[in-house]
């Protein structure tokens, strides 16, 4: 997740010349790790420059090139005024804001940095450049150059173009762990920010941390999130949920809000900021309304939908499951066959039109277009694991994916739609339309902690006020009754479900640091099993013979079994198939070492290692029988499986 700092400092306070550095290091002790600093790459004189004049000039090659005299402000233009610089671009006329890089800027590009230099070309002196997005490094439009008022920026000639564009700005980018879902978004990094430096109702000892003192006042976080919403209408678009197989007892789908707005101007470009703001998240700007759901889903965590809405069947959508033989041709152009658990966007009688992968991608027939003016928006709230399952099955990451498998806010959804549907008025003329809410979530289950349950895990004597303000720091309704709390997780936290995920919040947020390091004491045992000692006697040998010892991954294939000449009857042969594999390339386990040994002398090999002596001490699989589905038990987590569950699980296990 990417972090512009502009960005950041309109959520959450920012002490005054805090540098991307430090707000990296800030994030880090409340667990969200950096992982890198980014900048545009441009360096140099960047300035806005107006065109006075572009005369076109064929050439002989049959192209048409323009000279151009560009006022680039007084500190910057020649002795006549102005500058002149030789464009190929044509998308531009007298009078336009346009960004010029002057000799001596430096352009990033794959093959390393390009400097602007004054030099003669088509019969010119062009001295700077008239740059585009894809120069400049915010977009993949070359076409033409950057027109300012276009983007609904503007400025003086001579102007920082860098600032105005935002370029001057460095970016945080910080590792989102698979059960911190809530931090792909602005709004979960903006309060993540705000535990570390110290909100208005921390502990005044977390201030003392960032230099702050007791009489401060602490910085506080602005939920954007916190936004009226208005009341279902009647009229919506008809949406009906039907899973016939739910994964795990779990619905596919539990919320569902559509949005209309009508008349939108379909030629109606989105806001510079806007454009800015999803070029800075590593997005590329399309047209105003996959941007405005792009930005709200970057801002809030819920992934959005735009259908162009008079090419969807009045019969409205139907949330389903997938059929045997049926295909989808996704927004990527790619035609896919589906699978009975891939959760889909339906609509037409019966839901017989797929028009998207839920959760992942929309599909191509109901997209919207340069001629779309009625548009639905989609916040719905989809089973994380279905999400996950779909979008490796086909191998089709995406943002909205990335975000669903990790758990979304279900209560953040109208929320979302309401803050596209602003942006569509706002910046394309639409007129709001009806409002329709499938509302089935149910509230999050209330944990019993004992409040000494955090100085028994971590070591630290954490008393009971400090448990309780760091769990209500992070949006937990907590009461109390002595040291015995009931906890109830906020909806955006999905992956606090026992005592343990509340005893790490509490000491993520009293600091890491303060947890002393301490080795255990190692227990009194036997020592080494025979068996043991006679593996670790034969490895010792072997490696003080100059033999390597490798672990290489149990994975092997049918072809490595082919290669090894095993006949057909041998029980090598009998592997069991993973169900999910690493790589669709090795899916069996393998049934002896010489199957996977041989990958690990050939790599060396091939990187120049010849004096070589490979062994490995591994475990393979020898199932006396193919295992099918249901020979072993799932229990839950949440207590230890009981010996008959035990008994299952072993039965059900290959040796």
């Amino acid at each position: 997740m990417r972090v512009p700092l502009s960005w950041l400092a309109e959520l959450v306070d920012l002490p005054q010349g805090v540098t991307a550095e430090q707000v990296a290091t800030d994030l880090a002790r409340v667990g969200i790790e950096e992982e890198a600093i980014h900048t545009s790459g441009v360096t140099g004189p960047v300035v806005v420059g107006r065109v006075l004049t572009r005369v076109p000039e064929p050439q002989k090659n049959g192209k048409t090139i323009n000279w151009c005299t560009v006022d680039v402000g007084p500190e910057h233009n020649g002795p006549e005024g102005h500058r002149g610089i030789v464009c190929g671009a044509h998308n531009f006329e007298a009078g336009d804001l346009v960004v010029v890089t002057l000799p001596g800027t430096s352009l990033p590009t794959p093959d390393g940095p390009f400097v602007i230099s004054a030099r003669k070309t088509y019969g010119h002196l062009s001295d700077g450049m008239i740059a585009s997005q894809r120069e400049l490094g915010i977009g993949d439009d070359h076409a033409g150059i950057i027109v300012l008022t276009d983007l609904g920026l503007t400025g003086e000639p001579g102007d920082d173009a860098l600032a105005l564009l935002g370029l001057d700005e460095k970016i945080v980018e910080v590792n989102v762990t698979p059960d911190r879902g809530y931090g792909f978004s602005m709004r979960g990094i903006a309060r993540e920010y705000a535990h570390a430096i110290g909100a208005t109702d921390m502990l005044a000892s977390r201030g003392d941390r960032r230099g702050l003192r007791p009489d401060e006042p602490r910085p506080i976080f602005r939920d954007p999130a916190d936004v009226e919403t208005p009341a279902v209408t009647e009229g919506a678009h008809p949406v009906q949920v039907r899973d016939d197989a739910p994964i795990h007892g779990q619905p596919g789908c539990d919320r569902f809000v559509t949005r209309v707005v009508r008349g939108v101007d379909p030629q109606a470009p989105s806001p510079g900021w806007l454009r800015r703001r999803v070029s800075q998240l590593g997005m590329r700007p399309i047209s105003l309304a996959v941007d405005a759901t792009n930005y709200v889903m970057m801002l809030v965590g819920q992934p959005l939908h735009a259908y162009d809405l008079d090419t969807l069947a009045p019969e409205g959508i139907t949330v389903r499951r997938a059929r045997p033989g049926e295909k989808l041709t996704t927004l990527d152009d790619v035609a896919r066959v589906l699978h009975p658990e891939d959760l889909l966007i339906t609509d037409g009688p019966d839901g017989r039109n797929i028009i998207g992968l839920a959760g992942v991608m929309g599909g191509a027939s109901t997209e919207v277009g340069p001629s779309t003016t009625n548009i639905l928006v989609e916040a719905a709230h989809f089973d994380p694991i279905s999400i996950a399952r779909t979008a490796r099955r086909h191998k089709l990451p995406s943002e909205a994916s990335r975000r669903f498998e990790r758990g979304v806010d279900p209560q953040v959804a109208p929320v979302a739609a309401e803050l596209v549907v602003r942006l569509l008025v706002e910046y394309g003329g639409g007129t709001p339309g009806p409002i329709g809410d499938l509302d089935d979530t149910t509230a999050p289950a209330t944990i019993a902690l004992d409040a000494g349950l955090a100085t028994r895990l971590v070591g630290v004597d954490y008393d009971t006020p400090t448990v309780v303000a760091r769990l209500r720091e992070i949006g937990c309704a907590v009461d109390v009754d002595g040291d015995e709390l009931t906890v109830t997780p906020p909806t955006w936290r999905p992956d606090l479900t026992g005592g343990a995920e509340l005893v790490e919040e509490v000491a993520r947020l009293e600091g890491y640091d303060a947890i002393p390091s301490m080795l255990p004491v190692a227990p009194a045992g036997t020592g080494l099993t025979r068996a043991q000692r006679g593996r670790a006697a034969v490895a010792r040998s072997l490696a003080q013979s100059g033999w390597s010892e490798v672990l290489t991954y149990p994975f092997t294939s049918e072809t490595t079994l082919d290669a090894l000449c095993l006949p057909a009857d041998s029980p090598e042969r009998t592997a069991v198939r993973l169900a999910n594999p690493l790589s669709d390339q090795a899916p069996l386990l393998r049934t002896q070492l010489l199957q996977t040994l041989p990958a690990a002398l050939h790599r060396n090999l091939s990187r120049g290692t010849t004096d070589l002596a490979l062994f490995e001490m591994g475990m393979v699989t020898r199932p006396q029988r193919l295992p099918a589905e249901g020979d072993a038990p799932l229990p839950g987590v949440a207590d230890r499986p009981s010996a008959a569950e035990l008994d299952g699980l072993y039965a059900g296990v290959p040796a």
